[in-house]
């Protein structure tokens, strides 16, 4: 089941908004990759996320249930969470090929130091795909965004 298999790949967008507030602005030492990688072929995708509305909505669940669960609550309660959802919700338009642009930070910036473990960005991604079915959005667009965000998971699990 595709949706499984990239269950450890998606904190990345979510602990990047959340980190972002924790964290000051560090050096890259290596080339990032791009936290945003818009996807033409993803419109139609976009349209069944409910545009940007509906990506607004989904962040709130989205942001409701990471609070709620105890396994990535430590990495959002200190932070203006506001601001992490519209990031997020930035980001996801983008990749989805909507009208929005991503100004945040790259994934290697915003997660430096907060030791992340693998089992923690799993849960994220547990707490995505549940407000996702909550929102009706269909499993493969699900599958689409979160094969888009995948690549950005090495940047987030501290080795």
């Amino acid at each position: 089941m595709l949706k499984q298999s990239l269950l450890p790949l998606f904190l990345a967008a979510g602990l990047a908004a959340g980190a972002a507030q924790a964290q000051s602005a560090m050096p890259v030492t290596h080339p990032a990759a791009d936290p945003a990688p818009r996807d033409p072929s993803l419109k139609p995708v976009f349209d069944q996320f409910g545009g940007k509305a509906g990506l607004v909505a989904l962040m709130d669940d989205f942001m409701a249930n990471l609070m709620a669960d105890p396994r990535t609550r430590p990495f959002f309660e200190p932070v203006d969470r506001e601001h992490v959802k519209a990031e997020l919700v930035d980001q996801f338009c983008v990749i989805l090929d909507g009208p929005c642009t991503y100004t945040g930070k790259n994934m290697a910036q915003v997660h430096r130091g907060l030791d992340i473990h693998r089992s923690q960005f799993n849960a994220l991604v547990e707490d995505l795909q549940k407000a996702m079915d909550k929102h009706g959005i269909p499993f493969r667009a699900q599958n689409k965004l979160l094969a888009r965000l995948a690549p950005m998971h090495r940047e987030v699990v501290t080795p």
